[in-house]
């Protein structure tokens, strides 16, 4: 069924989004895999073309083992429809990703980002860029999120900021502080003034007055980075634009800590805020900080010494 291969694809990929998954790199991948068994002439999904197609490109065994995961799960549903199709079982490339040690900002670092922008070429790029890395560390929010937002979706008077569409599909208030409404409402007059008739609604703009581009900000991230003098601390903690996310979790609960709130209650209140849909995805950002577990001992100890 070569010819409905690509129309297979296209009704999965139409059903899995309906339960709220977006899919973005899962259907390059399919799209990928489709043309490669038409070229090599099969009508259907079999195990040896799968593994085949998987570990085709460069790359670590993680991402063959994905790569292979994703047409599992195509393969799965496209059974139910054609019965020659052969789903490839699991562990076929064993690998086990090792997540990378989130390199937590401290506020000298963030100034130093902030400064690196400042040699950006443009004016509204160095306020974009600038305005962009504070907000980041100051709510927690995800990139595609903080340059997803529309103007409509700032309420600065009230000091909300409406995430629509976020991870999973999920929608979300983020209220920020009088600062960080104050920054924003600094940024968006100069963006009026620099590019009075932006082409994008969005908050963030580009000098052409588009919305920023996911992959134009990670690399313009690491030049700053570079910029800034920021190194990796080892082999698996390098600066990566995400770990604001990460230092903003930390740095709630280490205040919570030290303020002596109760830490169980903030930690369900950090998930909430940051749009986890698991509070174990949030206690990931935590157990990896070792300031955290420290802080967290000292309490502990404190609680035990008590008479």
């Amino acid at each position: 069924m070569t010819g409905g291969l690509d129309r297979a694809v296209a009704d999965y990929l139409a059903v899995r989004r309906s339960l709220g998954y977006q899919l973005a790199r899962p259907e390059k991948l399919l799209a990928q895999f489709t043309a490669y068994l038409e070229r090599a002439g099969a009508v259907t999904v079999t195990t040896e073309h799968a593994l085949a197609w998987a570990v085709l490109p460069g790359g670590d065994p993680a991402w063959h083992s994905y790569r292979l995961a994703v047409v599992r799960g195509f393969a799965a549903w496209l059974r139910t429809v054609d019965p020659a199709a052969q789903i490839p079982p699991a562990g076929l490339i064993p690998a086990r990703r090792q997540r990378a040690t989130p390199y937590l900002y401290n506020d000298g670092e963030v100034a130093a980002l902030m400064a690196a922008a400042s040699s950006l070429r443009f004016p509204l790029r160095t306020a974009t860029y600038q305005t962009l890395i504070g907000l980041l560390a100051a709510t927690g929010m995800r990139v595609g999120e903080a340059i997803g937002l529309d103007r409509g979706d700032a309420d600065l008077d009230a000091g909300v900021l409406t995430v629509r569409n976020g991870k999973h599909g999920k929608s979300r208030l983020v209220p920020v502080h009088d600062t960080t409404a104050l920054a924003l409402r600094d940024y968006l007059r100069l963006r009026d003034r620099l590019c009075p008739d932006a082409a994008a609604p969005a908050v963030l703009v580009s000098p052409a007055g588009t919305r920023l581009l996911y992959c134009n900000v990670h690399a313009t991230w690491k030049k700053l980075a570079a910029s800034a003098g920021l190194r990796p601390r080892s082999g698996n903690c390098r600066p990566r634009i995400h770990d604001l996310r990460h230092s903003f979790a930390v740095r709630t609960m280490l205040d919570a800590y030290e303020s002596g709130a109760d830490g169980q209650a903030t930690l369900a209140a950090l998930s909430t805020y940051l749009g986890h849909i698991d509070p174990k995805a949030t206690y990931w950002y935590l157990s990896a900080s070792p300031e955290l577990m420290a802080a967290a001992g000292r309490r502990l100890g404190a609680w035990l010494e008590r008479p």
